[in-house]
């Protein structure tokens, strides 16, 4: 197990929250600062602003251009490709969420149609009375002991 040395602290930072400049952005994801420029007029990429104007990015933004370096390079997309593939991805991710949501919403109906049902059943066990079809009433067991009065002939 390693030992901390005196003084030293560790920081966890949020993959959204933006924090690197445009030139450290450029050597994380191996590439030129005029490329994620160029990535930017394009709509690849939308790097945060600083309050004196500064392009900052997240390391979700570095992965990003990681992947779209991925795609130029390694798998010979030109640029518009990379924009309709990452376009796509995004709506996939969307209907993905959309459906994730109808899924529990379906699920939370058949759970409340589920216990509707068996209230009703409840209740209309109490109220339904058989009934033979030779005219006289059919006791009803219910546990109890249950007697059924006939009319008398005279």
């Amino acid at each position: 197990m390693a030992k901390r040395r005196t003084g030293e602290r560790r920081m966890h930072v949020s993959r959204e929250r933006a924090v690197f400049m445009i030139s450290v952005a450029a050597e994380l994801a191996e590439m030129h600062p005029q490329t994620l420029r160029m990535y930017e007029a394009r709509g690849l990429i939308e790097p945060k602003r600083s309050p004196k104007g500064t392009r900052l990015y997240s390391q979700k933004d570095v992965d990003r251009l990681r992947r779209i370096q991925e795609m130029t390079a390694e798998l010979g997309m030109n640029l518009a490709g990379v924009e309709r593939v990452l376009e796509l991805e995004a709506a996939l991710e969307r209907m993905s969420r959309r459906m994730a949501a109808l899924e529990r919403r379906a699920n939370e109906a058949r759970q409340e149609m589920e216990a509707e049902l068996a209230r009703v059943r409840r209740e209309l066990r109490a109220e339904i009375v058989p009934y033979r079809a030779a005219g006289g009433l059919v006791p009803v067991r219910t546990g109890h002991r249950v007697t059924v009065a006939r009319p008398r002939r005279a």
